[in-house]
């Protein structure tokens, strides 16, 4: 019996699909575990920057008005993030534990919620929560002007000195927080 071409064709594609799919199972399953080039953790590694800190005031969730430049002599993690972003949700319990650890020692976390409304913010800041200062940007401001990013999360490491040091796109580990940032709050 004669097999048409399209069949076999099909046939041949199939079998090498299948014998693909093995070896990226066999070479997954089998790479060295203490493999850094070989990381699963999707986490973002900071851009090293050096420029002073830009010029933004907004109202926090109470409608008081803070700028940066309000917390100079501190290190500061800025975080642009939205209600509505799973990476930035996954993240915050992360921050807000690593904000407890270090607040005693000039450290904190100030949240820039990315345009929702108010009630949504409040509900999210109580689910989660977060005692680190939230501030609420219903323009844009930090995304569109000051940052100049379209990407949430997205965070930016503000030395004691008034310096934006590191620049990250994409959510944080704990690892990362602990290598970048906390010799920063050390010096």
């Amino acid at each position: 019996m004669k097999i048409p071409e399209r069949v076999l064709g099909l046939l041949v594609a199939g079998i090498g699909l299948v014998i693909i799919g093995v070896t990226a199972w066999f070479l997954l399953l089998n790479r060295p575990a203490d493999d850094p080039t070989q990381s699963t953790d999707f986490s973002a590694i900071p851009a090293e920057v050096d420029y002073v800190v830009p010029t933004l005031t907004l109202k926090d969730i109470q409608g008081n008005n803070y700028s940066l430049s309000d917390y100079r002599g501190q290190v500061v993690l800025v975080n642009l993030w939205a209600t509505w972003c799973p990476p930035c949700k996954a993240e915050m319990p992360l921050l807000q534990g690593y904000y407890l650890k270090y607040k005693k020692d000039g450290f904190t976390v100030i949240a820039i919620e990315d345009g929702d409304p108010t009630p949504d913010v409040l509900s999210f800041v109580k689910d989660y929560n977060l005692t680190f200062p939230v501030w609420l940007d219903p323009t844009y401001q930090a995304t569109d002007f000051v940052f100049k990013t379209k990407n949430l999360p997205s965070s930016y490491v503000i030395d004691r000195a008034g310096k934006v040091k590191l620049a990250w796109v994409g959510a944080i580990n704990a690892e990362n927080l602990e290598k970048y940032i906390t010799s920063l709050i050390k010096e």
